[in-house]
């Protein structure tokens, strides 16, 4: 029963906690013009010490300053709550003067200024002066001036955070609820310190109200003592004098432990735990400094005049704390030693295969003279074009490709990059940073001087050429491209034609757990007929002649219906392009037209009556002979097709498209290999040539 009631009471307190913050601030507000009696006085500035403590003792256990990241507000609050006091406490001594009954008041009043009459007064003046400037010279103008400074720079410095964080998340290092959270966490800490730039004035402007309050307390008690109420001046002196002072340092105390609160938590750096337990650490780690002072004490107390029995204990104090910090220092050393020194029982220890990492889906490395590629303060865009290549790679093929991780690699040339999947290289270029790469797409063209290469992607001849040239080179129709852009062109054709070997089984389960959300059926249906490995397959044949698998409900639909019937890979495959016939043909179609080269009919009967079924599917066996002249001819009529402007399809019966693509692969691995069943119904066909193979009987 009483923990209902304390959870009860909790749940109250954290509904209310809105309502209660609202009446405390226009309970403060409403000070300024609402008289008080003296004893909701005293309870009030009771009040505002507990609250100024509080809000000290809780700076220095916070970790971080973004742990109390409604400071700001708390100081606005406490300085008008503070103003509100001095407020009512002036009205008070102004109308009661000596029948004024604030205990607190006169308690300080009292303490500070005592019974010795006017050289008391002076003394409780130049202490209160002393408090006045040592908060407005040294706490509150260094702590103003500290979160000035640390606004400028934490604005200063947040886009590069950002774009720190981009490279991780594009990088794999983390994931995007960890990006977004770090990203949220780094606005959260500039705004915080955007805040206590401003806030930091509260703190000076409230010294410098407390300083008129003060003067003007103490003019208008001497008059409204001497002109009104006719006190002798010496009374209305100590009256108005004293409890001046003593009011000041009612109000101004809780100021000073809110403005010191206010430098420790602007000047509060990253450390491990709170300022108590980082004092004890650091002051923990040079036993010598202790050794040192320690002889320097026992020197000093030496010298005529200096008081020795204070000195030497001290000294003696500082040599027993390095004593036990410098044995404390050996113990971890040797701790330290042990931990490196390998096992007595065991020669060799056996690696964990739990600690080691597995290789990068992709990954994009640089030489260290490439770096500047992907730091954003040069203006550079290459981490934003692997973001978007990823994006259009999901959209063109259907694949959704995993964090490419950027790296700097000491061991390449400082201009030099290369691409990798799962750790096997699969491309590379070398980068001419502040010149562009000149692609001629054919044809003859004006000569341009720069340093002749071949582009990195497509193998294209190409220059090098500086921005002098670059105008000039565009006029004389040369394809002109940046750093960037050739590295990420590259990176997309290489994604491209290894989107087979990117798919693996984890990714296709990502696909379908995906699309099982709205057909749910459809999966069902096409894993009950499939593992996951034979749909995987089917998947892995179209994207390796660039098929997208984006429409996964045909896709499966098509499994399903023929899976009853045969699990032959090759088969499947087939099917499935078929039922993706009208996007495919749209792929290659030019203005609805698709222009194709035809085999002849004796050699497509061949290719299928050589036919030799492998385990990574169909082949056509034939004679080397009979290869070279096949690819021969085929090379020769691609080539005259493309001379003409248009892209070569090449278009069979169903049962050769397999055995055409699979001869042809390695000579002609961009060949576009459609079945006449492929070819949907709205679709022109125009026949362009035939492959006729001479000498391969």
């Amino acid at each position: 029963m009483a923990d209902i009631q304390t959870i009860l009471g909790n749940n109250f307190l954290r509904q209310r906690s809105d309502l209660f913050v609202a009446a405390g601030v226009i309970v403060a507000v409403l000070m300024f013009v609402i008289p008080l009696p003296a004893v909701l006085l005293d309870a009030f500035m009771s009040l505002n010490f507990v609250f100024s403590l509080l809000v000290i003792l809780i700076t220095l256990y916070t970790h971080r300053a973004l742990d109390f990241s409604i400071f700001p507000t708390l100081l606005l609050i406490a300085t008008v709550f503070g103003l509100a006091l001095n407020v009512s406490s002036t009205r008070l001594i102004l109308s009661q003067g000596a029948e004024f009954e604030g205990r607190l008041v006169r308690a300080f009043g009292t303490f500070v200024v005592g019974d010795e009459e006017l050289v008391g007064l002076v003394i409780g003046l130049i202490i209160f002066t002393i408090i006045i400037v040592v908060q407005v010279v040294v706490i509150t103008k260094g702590a103003t001036r500290v979160a000035e400074v640390a606004a400028r720079f934490t604005l200063d410095s947040l886009p590069v955070k950002q774009m720190a964080i981009e490279a991780e998340y594009n990088a794999g290092a983390v994931t995007e609820e960890e990006a977004n959270k770090k990203k949220e966490e780094l606005q959260r800490e500039a705004d915080f310190y955007g805040a206590m730039d401003g806030a930091a004035k509260f703190v000076s402007g409230n010294v410098k109200a407390g300083i008129f309050i003060t003067v003007l307390n103490i003019m208008g008690g001497m008059i409204v003592g001497m002109t009104l109420l006719g006190e002798p001046f010496e009374l209305a002196l100590q009256t108005y004098v004293s409890l001046t002072v003593g009011d000041g340092l009612v109000t101004q105390f809780p100021a000073l432990l809110i403005s010191t609160a206010t430098g420790l938590i602007v000047t509060r750096a990253v450390g491990d735990g709170a300022f108590g337990t980082d004092v004890s650490t650091q002051f923990a780690r040079y036993p010598k400094v202790y050794w040192v002072a320690t002889i320097f004490l026992v020197a000093v107390s030496f010298l005529p005049g200096f008081p020795w029995y204070v000195l030497l204990p001290l000294a003696g104090l500082t040599s027993l704390l390095a004593f036990h910090l410098g044995k404390r220092r050996l113990e971890e050393e040797r701790a330290q030693e042990r931990a490196k020194e390998p096992p007595r029982e065991k020669s060799e220890q056996q690696p964990d295969p739990s600690n080691v990492a597995p290789l990068d889906p992709i990954s994009l490395e640089l030489g260290y003279g490439l770096v500047p590629l992907v730091d954003k303060d040069q203006g550079a865009e290459l981490l934003e074009r692997v973001t978007r290549i990823r994006r259009e790679t999901a959209l063109d093929l259907g694949l959704v490709v995993p964090r490419i991780r950027i790296i700097d690699n000491m061991r390449l040339e400082p201009s030099e990059y290369t691409i990798k999947i799962r750790g096997t290289h699969v491309g590379s270029g070398v980068i001419r940073l502040n010149h562009y790469l000149c692609i001629n797409p054919g044809g003859e063209r004006e000569e341009i001087p720069g340093e002749r290469t071949r582009d990195p992607a497509f193998g294209l001849p190409a220059l090098w050429v500086t921005e002098e040239y670059r105008e000039r080179a565009e006029r004389a129709g040369y394809t002109v491209v940046d750093a960037p852009s050739i590295i990420a062109t590259h990176l997309t054709e290489v994604i491209k034609r290894h989107a087979a070997e990117i798919l693996g089984r984890q990714e296709c389960r990502t696909l379908l757990d995906g699309l099982k959300k709205d057909y749910p059926a459809v999966v069902e249906e096409a894993q009950a007929n499939l593992s996951l490995g034979e749909i995987q397959k089917v998947l892995q044949g179209l994207l390796k002649e660039q098929v997208s698998i984006r429409n996964m409900v045909t896709i499966l639909e098509t499994l399903a219906d023929y899976a009853t019937i045969t699990k032959d890979t090759a088969f499947l495959i087939e099917k499935v392009r078929q039922a993706l016939g009208r996007q495919i043909c749209q792929q290659y179609a030019d203005d609805g037209t698709l222009y194709v080269l035809t085999i002849e009919p004796a050699f497509e009967q061949r290719l299928i009556d050589n036919k030799m079924d492998t385990p990574t599917g169909p082949v056509a066996a034939l004679k080397p002979e009979a290869q070279r002249a096949w690819i021969t001819s085929l090379t020769n009529s691609v080539h005259a097709v493309q001379q003409q402007g248009m892209l070569p399809v090449v278009l069979c019966s169903e049962s050769a498209r397999p055995l055409v693509r699979s001869s042809t692969v390695r000579d002609i691995p961009d060949l576009v290999v459609l079945s006449v069943p492929e070819i949907a119904s709205d679709v022109r066909v125009e026949s362009v040539g035939e492959v006729r193979v001479e000498g391969a009987a």
